[in-house]
């Protein structure tokens, strides 16, 4: 009795085995009588049950599932593209999907075919939504005439309720909509309802959850215009100056469910806090400027009130052949978001250097303070009071000098992704009034630009270009510190060429920096496999004696070719490149980084 029974269980649990094992890839086809190329890729792209089929280990009961949910997918997308009359059936082993029953499951499913008829494309023959905010635009193509698709619909009422939410009704909703098809004349007529609900003021900025950063610290970064009509604008404002601060992990800003009295509307904060603490490193390298080391040290929130105090320190020219010696650097900078309103901040600075470079040692100090605002989610600006001092041996002799100075910057970033730009363009120019306080030290004016382009020329290619400018206007060359100076050749100017090669020769082998400067490059950047890509490129550099470009400079310029590898932390670049003219340098440099060279 009891083997008949083990027996029997054996048997039913073979069965349940065999029923759920994986078997082999069905053959798996969709067609689409008449139907346009892209709505096939549509529908191909919607079918679950061939891609399920497909699969190796995908069972039985796997590809009726996906077969079952097929239906309301095909039908949907060819909803979107304004075919309201589909007949779509599904087949497995030549059975109807839908009649399977889920108890009936067969053993193995060795073919699935689905073929979709779409029926006729409907176009609208009334297309009403109402009422609207004043100078709301619609879809053009939610129009009588026009193709009836879903996402004409569905554009519509986003368009109608986002209308009347940026002209203050915070709590605009669809509030009906009938949509009638006429399968004779193959028409669809949609009429969508809106209603606009109160005008609405923003109220309270309400804080849920914890934070180390103080309540009032965030309503004040925050900047949430209380009183103020609602505008969903200013929402995301608010959290995006909570971003930029950089303390916290996350950022939610809820609009509440319910109005107050005076249709008022509260905004739920919560946030979730970065780690208050960041180490983090860097590396360069090139063949002859030598390996170059860096490294910071972050606290987050330093006072409670969303401040940030870096360390950061440097060592470059280690090992190098052509770069003067090692150069060392050792800066601090304090920030502090939110000072004057949400959307200016302030920091103090110092710094101490000793820069060994080809032509000159110049041992630095500097401290200042200063402000910064942002103007745009693009556009953003900083002006400072900031003293340097400078002991300086070059072959203009040794000396001293000390500077006041005003560094006021704009930068435009319009760019897609700062680390890996495949499209749009940035603008940073900085221009620096200098009054010489005592020494050697001289008056005048630094100004320098840098512009760049990206543009996609096609999905794998991308092409970028770049040019720089600086000039010293009103003070000369020795009353600068030698770094304030301008010269060409290395990483960041003219690849190829030596480090700092080109200066203004004083004749004699003696040598200094230049008083004005341009720069021009230009990459190809080809996306071969995976995350690999190859980059040609090419740069030009110009210095000169004087304020601003002209025929007493000279030029040199350099090409080469590179390797690209994406990493979440921008690509590791590893670039190869040679002098094409001037007599500055011969031979091949090596350049080793991380991101793209601009």
């Amino acid at each position: 009795m009891a083997d008949s029974r083990f027996t029997g269980h054996a048997v039913a649990l073979a069965a349940l085995l065999l029923a759920a094992s994986p078997a082999a890839a069905a053959e798996a086809v969709l067609r689409a009588p008449g139907a346009p190329g892209p709505v096939v890729s549509a529908l191909e792209t919607a079918a679950l049950s061939l891609q399920t089929a497909r699969d190796d280990g995908a069972t039985a009961q796997d590809i009726l599932a996906a077969a079952r949910a097929d239906y309301g997918r095909l039908v949907g997308a060819l909803y979107a593209r304004g075919y309201y009359a589909p007949v779509v059936t599904i087949r497995l082993d030549g059975r109807e999907a839908a009649g399977i029953a889920p108890l009936s499951v067969p053993d193995r499913v060795g073919r699935v075919d689905i073929r979709v008829e779409t029926g006729p494309r409907f176009s609208f023959s009334e297309a009403r939504i109402g009422p609207l905010a004043p100078g709301t635009e619609l879809p053009e193509d939610f129009a009588p005439g026009n193709r009836a698709r879903l996402s004409a619909i569905r554009g519509a009422a986003t368009a109608g309720v986002s209308g009347w939410r940026d002209a203050g009704h915070a709590k605009a909703r669809v509030a009906g909509q009938d949509l009638t098809a006429d399968h004779r004349s193959a028409t669809l007529a949609a009429r969508i309802a809106l209603a606009p609900g109160p005008y609405v003021r923003f109220g309270n900025l309400v804080i849920e959850g914890e934070s180390r950063v103080r309540p009032e610290r965030l309503r004040k970064i925050a900047g949430l215009p209380s009183g103020e009509p609602f505008d969903p604008e200013a929402v995301e404002q608010s959290a995006e100056r909570l971003r930029r601060t950089g303390v916290f992990r996350s950022v939610r800003l809820a609009e509440t469910d319910t109005l107050r009295p005076g249709n008022t509307m509260d905004i739920a904060l919560s946030v979730s806090d970065e780690k208050k603490r960041r180490l983090g490193f860097g590396a360069e390298f090139s063949s002859l400027e030598g390996l170059a080391l860096s490294g910071f040290w972050l606290h987050r929130n330093l006072l409670r009130g969303a401040e940030r105090l870096r360390f950061d320190a440097g060592i470059s020219g280690i090992g190098g052949t052509d770069s003067g010696g090692e150069d060392y650097t050792l800066s601090a900078r304090f920030d502090r978001p939110a000072v004057l309103d949400p959307d200016t901040g302030i920091y103090a600075l110092a710094a101490i250097e000793r820069l060994d470079e080809p032509d000159s040692v110049e041992e630095t100090g500097r401290f200042g303070v200063g402000l910064t605002h942002v103007f745009s989610d693009r556009l953003s600006g900083e002006a400072a009071l900031v003293f340097r001092y400078s002991d300086v041996s070059d072959d203009l002799g040794e000396r001293s000098m000390t500077h006041a100075m005003l560094p006021a910057s704009l930068t435009w970033d319009g760019r897609d992704d700062p680390l890996d730009p495949r499209a749009g363009t940035y603008l940073a120019t900085t221009l620096t009034p200098m009054f010489g306080l005592s020494g050697d030290a001289d008056s005048g004016a630094r100004l320098t630009a840098d512009a760049r382009a990206y543009r996609a020329v096609s999905e794998r290619v991308v092409l970028a270009g770049r040019v720089q400018f600086g000039s010293i206007m009103g003070a000369n060359a020795k009353g600068v510190p030698p770094a304030m100076l301008f010269f060409s050749g290395g990483g960041g100017t003219v690849r190829g060429q030596p480090y700092e090669s080109l200066a203004v020769e004083l004749g004699g082998g003696d040598r200094i920096g230049g008083r004005s400067f341009l720069g021009l490059s230009a990459e190809a950047r080809v996306e071969v496999r995976g995350p690999f890509s190859l980059v040609a490129f090419a740069d030009a550099g110009f210095i000169g004696p004087e304020s601003w470009v002209g025929g007493d400079g000279e030029w040199h310029s350099g090409a080469g070719l590179g390797l690209r590898y994406a990493t979440g932390i921008g690509p590791i670049r590893v670039d190869i490149a040679a002098p094409t003219s001037g007599d500055t340098g011969d031979g091949v440099e090596i350049y080793i980084g991380i991101g793209q060279a601009f």
